[in-house]
């Protein structure tokens, strides 16, 4: 064998263990990305509604992928089981009855979703739209000369401008609104009916999940039997309507009309799971020490009220919306587990129920299984799989860590990526839970999209390309997260606060990112209280659950809310607060 072959034949032999070596290494490609995704948004999942087999399989699909990566669960078999509200049905105790008369559930009457349980029987008090308010062009009260103290109050939904999107009445029109108000006037309970010019069809709608209950019994009731109530006063429903338009006033009166009523709604609870497991850390110093790396599991599963497409039923994919995160995910996970350059621990989560309300993240931050301030960072993906173009990523939460915009700048190739950095902590979507926490987050995006919580927000419309692109800079950088330098500091940022129905005339804030989850009950607690706004100077801290504003009563974000709007930039109010077993009042200047 002369020279010339002996040294093809080592050639040889040494590309042949090259090429074995890269192939014991995994990397991040285009093949696993759409394997991943193809799985996780295809109908035999229909669309991982949390509680659904679907759901359970996804959770389980992600779990088995992350253990044969070499991952381990941080607690028991990796999942973190929780219950939640899948929906609000109408209990066994709803009645109406006139003059002995019984009349139809779900024919005649209804209750709302958003109902509180009780029974009465009273006086119905025709209160026209509910109002009571007062604005710089428009001032109206229906109550003004009437006493509906422990009577049934009748109400006509919606406002005089039903056509007018811009009108002044909306942020007054709300059915919850309404029955807001008439439960502060005393109102034992309230019926809503529509006019015929806001709906012809008189039809009730569906019970919607995610109401908070108001304090009293609500019923909706159809016009045939609102004119029974209204036949001593003369009036039709079509008529007041038709008066209250045309005259912009209020016409409210007795209906000498004794009703007995009562609503039930019951929540049908659905147990579904985060997935949380880990990657211990290679250095024993910092192991102890954990980089957060999460994303959203579930979706709207064959649509429902979150849904853009609300008159169809058919799976809601969400390929981009999260099966991109989760793919993404996966796929850096097998790569960093082959890296060995950890040498924090790694927890990587998959968070149920956030389309409900970020429920799966909030319980996770809640009930971490390691101690927040051991948290070096939290990184979040939600809706990676779409990078467009203009290679635009969205980068949130970059002011909660001094550090992070040069850590973003040392990962990521501005040169391949228009980034769009913001600095907020707080924002739609799971990183807020553990900003919370005082823990410092990123958030990354390629954005909303026209498919967004449609049907068609499928497999084929992701692109793969970028998507591994991305995975693979966030892939180093969160190495760089998990590896030696020093524990990074925490900086309040935000939080950003949306303008919600209610508040937008006035812009009324305490200052605080509230538990939209609803976690605690009888009560609406302050996850987070921005420095130097009217909650912080009023001395209300993180965790305060706030009980009542000037003495009237909160027990969820929507009674919060509605507080809100009646008060003015200024005002000093009292808040009472419950920490740690004990009430305090607070004195807050808006």
């Amino acid at each position: 064998m002369d020279y010339l072959t002996k040294t093809i034949i080592v050639i040889s032999i040494l590309l042949a263990a090259c090429s074995g070596n890269n192939k014991s290494v995994p990397e991040i490609t285009t093949e696993d990305l759409t394997s991943h995704i193809t799985y996780l948004a295809s109908e035999e999942l229909q669309g991982r509604l949390p509680g659904s087999d679907g759901d359970m399989a996804a959770t389980e699909y992600f779990r088995d992928q992350l253990a044969s990566f070499g991952f381990t669960p941080v607690t028991g078999d990796g999942f973190q089981e929780f219950e939640v509200a899948a929906n609000v049905v109408a209990g066994d105790n709803n009645s109406m009855e006139i003059n002995g008369t019984p009349f139809t559930e779900g024919a005649d009457f209804a209750p709302v979703g958003f109902s509180g349980d009780g029974f009465a029987e009273s006086e119905v008090i025709f209160a026209g739209y509910g109002f009571d308010f007062q604005h710089d062009e428009i001032t109206w009260n229906d109550y003004s000369d009437i006493d509906v103290e422990g009577k049934w109050v009748l109400i006509l939904r919606a406002d005089p401008e039903v056509e007018n999107s811009m009108s002044l009445f909306t942020d007054f029109s709300a059915n919850r609104y309404k029955c807001m108000v008439a439960a502060d006037k005393g109102a034992a309970g309230v019926l809503l009916v529509s006019g015929v010019k806001y709906d012809s069809g008189d039809q009730f709608e569906k019970l919607s999940r995610g109401e908070f209950p108001v304090p009293v019994p609500v019923l909706r009731v159809k016009r045939e039997l609102t004119n029974t109530i209204l036949e001593k006063s003369g009036f039709t429903v079509e008529e007041l309507e038709e008066k209250l338009n045309s005259s912009r006033m209020p016409v409210s009166f007795n209906t000498e009309t004794v009703l007995k009523a009562s609503a039930d709604i019951d929540q049908e609870m659905i147990t579904t799971r985060n997935v949380i497991m880990q990657l211990k850390g290679e250095n024993p110093a910092l192991a102890g020490e954990y980089v957060i790396v999460g994303a959203h599991i579930d979706h709207l599963g064959t649509g429902g009220a979150s849904s853009r497409r609300p008159d169809s039923v058919a799976v809601h994919y969400g390929a981009d919306d999260n099966a991109s995160g989760i793919a993404a995910i996966l796929e850096i996970a097998e790569y960093i587990a082959t890296q060995k350059k950890n040498s924090r621990t790694i927890i990587v989560a998959a968070f149920a129920a956030e389309e409900m309300g970020l429920l799966g993240s909030k319980y996770m931050a809640d009930n971490l299984p390691v101690t927040p301030l051991s948290v070096n960072a939290m990184i979040n993906l939600d809706m990676v799989g779409r990078l467009k173009e203009s290679r635009e990523l969205q980068a949130g939460g970059a002011g909660t860590s001094p550090s992070f915009r040069e850590i973003i700048y040392r990962n990521i190739d501005t040169l391949s990526f228009a980034l769009a950095i913001t600095d907020e902590g707080y924002g739609p979507s799971d990183h807020s839970s553990f900003y919370g926490k005082d823990i410092p987050v990123l958030y990354f995006s390629t954005g909303a999209h026209p498919d967004y919580h449609t049907p068609y927000d499928s497999p084929d419309k992701i692109n793969y390309r970028g998507l591994e692109e991305i995975s693979t800079s966030l892939a180093g950088l969160i190495i760089d997260l998990a590896g030696t330098g020093d524990k990074l500091a925490f900086t309040e940022a935000g939080p950003k606060q949306g303008v919600s129905r209610g508040t937008r005339m006035k812009g009324v804030t305490l200052g605080i990112m509230p538990d939209f989850a609803g976690n605690v009950k009888n009560g609406l607690r302050a996850d987070f209280v921005t420095p130097d706004r009217p909650a912080a100077l009023g001395g209300m801290i993180n965790g305060d659950i706030i009980k009542s504003i000037n003495g009237m009563k909160i027990n969820n974000i929507e009674d919060y809310m509605f507080r809100l709007s009646s008060l003015e930039n200024g005002e000093t109010i009292t808040v009472e607060v419950e920490r740690n077993g004990e009430n305090l009042v607070l004195l807050v200047t808006l």
